[in-house]
């Protein structure tokens, strides 16, 4: 494990680095963490031709934890990864990003595509529309949060969704702080779109990959790969959202064959 910070605001930022060849960075989702990627295979899998760099968000897993909603803007999270490729000595990486790692990574394309060997989009969105959080998880998360911490959230969502999470998903889930969650759901919530206009100038070679029952991020990915001279959709058969990563097998098969015609 290796430590940097965010030059901004001091942050701590935690990540791990495998595997020798291209640099690519993988950035999870919501309430997860680096962990998520060599739970599923896929750190296993890409470190075999590439080296390949996890990190955790800040309010996720070993990085640092403020509790205010305006320490997770868009343009800060941008910074952060900026912050983990400069620490890592990468003028240029491929990029992957599951869920809120997809909107970093388009708003990274927009922001600084000059870093960018590609982008890889899984369960992405460049929008993120009132009540979307509550839609993803359950819509008392907030109080959960604030009442019971990280195990009454993650009680509630296997409530609302009639059965237990993965062993992977869970203990990434127990491991954050629930303060930290609050305000980044908060800020989350308030997160400006990224315009249509600004993704169509963007030119950095793009696969996008959403669940067919991921019905919101199915919807925006194919929007976003009609806009994008340079980018692909791939439908993922009966996955939702919190199933797109797994098993990562047909991920790969997709994934793995787009790097390589790069």
């Amino acid at each position: 494990m290796a430590v940097t910070q965010n030059p901004h605001d001091g942050v701590e930022l935690s990540y791990d680095e495998v595997g020798q060849g291209e640099p690519l960075l993988l950035v999870h989702g919501s309430a997860l963490s680096r962990a998520i990627w060599r739970g599923f295979g896929y750190t296993k899998e890409f470190q075999k031709q590439f080296r390949v760099i996890t990190m955790d968000l800040r309010g996720h897993g070993r990085s640092g934890k403020p509790d205010s909603a305006g320490d997770y803007t868009m343009d800060t999270l941008v910074a952060d990864v900026l912050a983990v490729l400069d620490a890592v000595q990468a003028p240029q990486a491929h990029f992957g990003g599951y869920s809120v790692g997809g909107r970093m990574g388009l708003s990274l394309a927009v922001q600084a595509p000059e870093r960018l060997l590609s982008l890889t989009t899984l369960g992405g969105t460049y929008r993120i529309q009132p009540g979307n959080i509550g839609d993803l998880f359950f819509p008392g998360y907030d109080d959960a949060l604030g009442s019971g911490g990280m195990p009454a959230f993650v009680q509630g969502w296997e409530e609302h969704l009639g059965r237990a999470l993965d062993a992977a998903t869970r203990a990434a889930f127990l491991a954050n702080d629930a303060a930290a969650m609050r305000a980044y759901f908060a800020h989350t919530e308030r997160d400006l779109p990224i315009p249509e206009s600004r993704l169509a100038g963007i030119a950095t070679p793009t696969l996008l990959m959403a669940g067919s029952a991921d019905t919101g991020r199915l919807k925006d990915s194919k929007r976003a790969c009609e806009l994008m001279a340079n980018a692909r959709f791939v439908e993922l058969p009966r996955r939702n959202h919190g199933t797109t990563l797994g098993p990562a097998g047909p991920v790969l098969e997709q994934w793995l064959p787009f790097l390589d015609s790069l």
